[in-house]
């Protein structure tokens, strides 16, 4: 019945005594706190190593950090079937999708691309035999459509025929922009995008797994993210829900993180802070989260990867911004005069159902009308209202883009108001009998696209008879338009490009970059303008300047024209989109691969069909001719150049700004586009195109402001949630590689620790992270999680050796980022560090300092969960008092834990 135990207890007491490698220690906190994730983690839904994705070109250009997202991404649909990638612009969102992509192709799965159709270019390129599809090796097959497309019934997309095509079919869809589906619209008689993309692409056909790409999936409404997340889950949320580690419906999660984030938003600035609401969010919220989403922020990859093989971000320089008048003649009317003018205009031919004859109302309000709600209808009229209001603001968005826009945008209004006049002669004398309605394709509208205008057209389905319509009024209102579009446009003919002086200051600004380029030899400079008719202008007005003065060669790409200097040259070639992106920024296009032959392009000027998913980090300039209303667009411009592995030093962000101040422009805005109209729609709940060019006005301008003086970042923009600060995911796939590759950890004795240097940029200060269990709870982490503490019946808690404590247990995501990037990678004892720690402690024995941190790092824990219990007899919910209290030392066993100290001299 005797066994010899000597040789194990000599073992353990060698290994308690030992150096160890911070990274063993690191992955046995996560495997004490996350072992139930790794023992219900099916081998089917791990990356198979059999398809051979690992040695696919896509896969072996991954950084490290879009390699771990990749690879989570795969295990989340293969598990839930759905799952949003919310990283920051500039982490390359397109790269970890395509790597996901391949995967899936090569286990011979079909895959759709449903993007904006400015985005076409982008995805097209790596699935077209052309010389700068640098994967082309990896022969990616997957079909590409635009959001438009699921509006269309007819007609020819990527010349395939769209009533042929066979959507049920797709067992991968990649959402890029998946935003765009964040709200399930009520229409008559039409089904929406979104509702057509869940019934014949989710629900018909085959399984289909959903990726949505997005850098700001979650905003102020939850409503965004949990529309996005059911086309998942096919609609129905006990697909999701069984599959949980929580009590509660996806509905009900939703709803009460809604209520606490409502709450917490009407707070005083001063309380309003990131950890006040992680605090306050349930388990059950968390949960959900690190189910079906993945987030990291540029912050989150400089502090916790290594990036010494991948190069850094480069330093952001102050922006520079610049308010210019329209021309300095003293015969034209300044911006403010002309945008009165614009507050003016009626654009009746926006709204013809206004003038339906009253006696003839009621019949069109029951055609054209639609029930939101039991209490709620949005009336047709009320659209069209809407529509005007738009127009408005787009008048005056041209004229702050440019004068060449304005005047060619005022000359199609007239076009318009003319032949809608010579239609009501026409039928005067017996002719005309209708006037097409022009919201009938509101469903078609990419919501932030400046080009939306150009989908506006009459599609036959929403009419008004003439014989209804109060003609003599609805002329009189038309020609009294035509009256003040004809006085703008001869104010406009004056300016001349000579006398534009935002042009001559931008030709200035661009010759001066060149001859004193801020990086030595960089010459580049990337010119953005949310119009195409601006980008025609000034390439016009640009390109021959710079090559006559110093062979500086420009080009121009927009959805509608791809033109350079370089064609005609010795060349004799035209160059497509993608070889024009790759000749302006070669090394991050790898030119010397794919046209090693061609000459570079040093300017370019495009709209925002290349504001996302291009690296041209190459240019260190972005210059903002004119500025998106929605500044998530400028911060997504300007991520072009903010990239990983620029190999600039110093990037410059420039604004063009109208001449006048922010607050009189913020003013002038609400103005023209009649605020009290738009207030009427809202409120009915119709969540359509509207609500996404003109929402909330305050934080607009705040984040506009900021833009003037700084370039922020998008998690540090104050739109809600982010959700970089919520997911535990990367920890989880931290494990889930280990245990993968080395297997499981389960012959490590509790108690050991590991020392790693300080780092104060990266918060490491002095101190210790004890990794505690509390005895007296359940085994299963999430039993008992509350709000507190995420991780329960673990504790994690940061003390400074002064006996501060640094971090509480309650900042989970926190505490286990640091131990992360202090940990990982490091897989042997770092010397210049453990040696003055084994001089203090003589060499482990001496170790009452610890022992005395230990006890107040559990002194401040029963400190902070009795503050959080008595907090929770006063909220609404359940309280948690009571619920596995801490009374002190002999509640908790010590797991392991890392020492930071400072390194040694030597």
């Amino acid at each position: 019945q005797l066994k010899d135990v000597t040789a194990q207890v000599c073992e353990h007491i060698a290994s308690v005594y030992q150096e160890n490698a911070p990274e063993s220690i690191y992955f046995w906190m996560l495997y004490n706190i996350f072992h139930n994730f790794i023992d219900e983690i099916d081998e089917d839904i791990l990356p198979s190593d059999r398809t051979g994705y690992q040695k696919t070109q896509i896969w072996k250009k991954l950084y490290p950090f879009q390699e771990d997202a990749a690879r989570a991404i795969i295990n989340k649909l293969e598990t839930y079937n759905g799952c949003i990638l919310a990283d920051s612009v500039g982490l390359g969102k397109t790269f970890t999708a395509l790597a996901v992509i391949k995967y899936y192709e090569l286990r011979n799965r079909s895959v759709l691309v449903l993007c904006p159709k400015r985005l076409r270019d982008n995805w097209n390129n790596y699935t077209g035999n052309f010389t700068t599809n640098i994967f082309h090796s990896d022969r990616f097959n997957y079909d590409v459509f635009f959001h438009t497309d699921l509006s269309r019934t007819s007609g020819e997309s990527s010349g395939q025929p769209l009533d042929r095509i066979n959507w049920g079919n797709y067992d991968l869809v990649v959402i890029d922009e998946s935003h765009n589906f964040r709200n399930n619209d009520a229409y008559k008689d039409r089904e929406t995008r979104y509702q057509k993309l869940m019934r014949k692409v989710i629900k018909e056909g085959v399984e289909t797994k959903v990726l949505m790409l997005s850098a700001t999936p979650v905003n102020n409404r939850l409503a965004d993210l949990r529309n996005q997340l059911a086309l998942a889950y096919e609609g129905s949320s006990e697909n999701l829900s069984k599959k949980l580690r929580t009590k509660k419906s996806v509905e009900e999660i939703f709803r009460s993180a809604q209520t606490i984030f409502n709450a917490w938003s009407k707070r005083p600035a001063e309380e309003r802070t990131k950890q006040a609401i992680l605090d306050a969010l349930d388990f059950d919220f968390f949960e959900l989260l690190d189910s079906v989403t993945i987030a990291r922020s540029r912050k989150h990859i400089q502090n916790f990867y290594d990036t010494r093989d991948m190069g850094s971000f480069p330093e952001r320089l102050k922006p520079q911004s610049f308010h210019r008048p329209l021309t300095g003649r003293k015969d034209v009317p300044d911006f403010n005069a002309i945008a009165e003018q614009l507050s003016q205009l009626k654009l009746a031919i926006y709204a013809p159902m206004n003038y339906v004859l009253p006696s003839r109302l009621k019949e069109y309000e029951s055609l054209y009308d639609t029930q939101v709600s039991t209490s709620g209808k949005l009336r047709h009229a009320d659209r069209e209202k809407s529509l005007q209001a738009l127009m408005k603001v787009n008048l005056l968005k041209r004229l702050e883009s440019s004068v060449h826009a304005f005047r060619s945008t005022l000359q199609s209004q007239r076009d318009k108001h003319q032949k809608a006049l010579k239609k009501i002669a026409g039928f005067d004398q017996g002719g005309g009998e209708k006037i097409c309605d022009f919201t009938g394709t509101w469903g078609g509208l990419d919501a932030e696209d400046e080009e939306w205008l150009e989908e506006i057209q009459t599609n036959g389905k929403i009419n008004c008879k003439f014989k209804d319509m109060d003609l003599p009024s609805w002329e009189r209102e038309l020609k009294s338009d035509v009256c003040i579009i004809d006085e703008l446009l001869e104010s406009m003919e004056k300016i001349k490009p000579q006398n534009d002086a935002k042009l001559q200051h931008l030709k200035a600004y661009v010759q001066e970059k060149i001859t004193n380029p801020t990086n030595p030899g960089n010459r580049k400079v990337l010119i953005f303008t949310a119009f195409s008719d601006t980008a025609d202008y000034l390439y016009d007005e640009l390109s021959r300047d710079l090559q006559n003065r110093g062979a500086i060669h420009t080009a121009e790409v927009t959805g509608e024209r791809v033109r350079s200097t370089l064609n005609g040259t010795a060349q004799r070639r035209s160059y497509n989109f993608n070889e024009l992106l790759t000749l302006f920024s070669p090394r991050s296009k790898e030119k010397d691969k794919v046209l090693p032959e061609e000459p570079e392009m040093d300017v370019l000027i495009g709209t925002d069909c290349i504001s996302e998913g291009q690296n041209l980090q190459d240019c260190d300039l972005v210059i903002n001719y004119d500025i998106h209303w929605n500044p998530v667009r400028i911060i997504q411009r300007f991520g072009r150049i903010d990239r990983i592995g620029s190999t600039n030093s110093s990037i410059q962000l420039v604004n063009y700004w109208p001449d006048i101040t922010l607050d009189k422009y913020i003013k002038l805005k609400e103005r023209v586009e009649n605020r009290m109209t738009l207030a009427d729609i809202s409120a009915t709940g119709d969540d359509n195109i509207l609500s996404a060019q003109t929402g909330d006005m305050s934080y607009r301008k705040e984040q506009l402001s900021r833009l003037q003086k700084e370039v922020i970042d998008l998690e540090d923009m104050k739109t809600g949630i982010s959700i970089t600060d919520l997911s535990l995911n990367d920890f989880h796939m931290d494990l889930q590689a280990y245990v993968h590759t080395r297997g499981y950890p389960d012959d490590i004795p509790n108690g050991l620790h590991a020392v790693v240097p300080a780092n104060a940029t990266r918060g490491l200060f002095p101190g210790v992270i004890f990794t505690l269990r509390h005895r007296g709870a359940e085994p299963n982490p999430g039993a008992h999680a509350s709000k507190h503490n995420r991780l329960h019946p673990y504790y994690l808690v940061y003390i400074g050796l002064d006996g501060q404590v640094i971090h509480n247990y309650t900042e989970v995501k926190r505490l286990l980022d640091l131990a992360r990037s202090c940990s990982k990678g490091q897989d042997k004892p770092i010397a210049r560090v453990y040696r003055r720690f084994n001089q203090e402690t003589a060499d482990g024995h001496k170790m009452q300092v610890y022992s005395d941190l230990l006890n107040k790092a559990i002194g401040s824990m029963k400190a902070v969960k009795e503050e959080k219990d008595l907090d929770s007899l006063f909220s609404a919910g359940k309280t948690t008092a009571l619920i596995d209290p801490i009374s002190g030392r002999d509640d908790f066993e010590l797991i392991c834990f890392l020492v930071i100290a400072e390194e040694c001299d030597v």
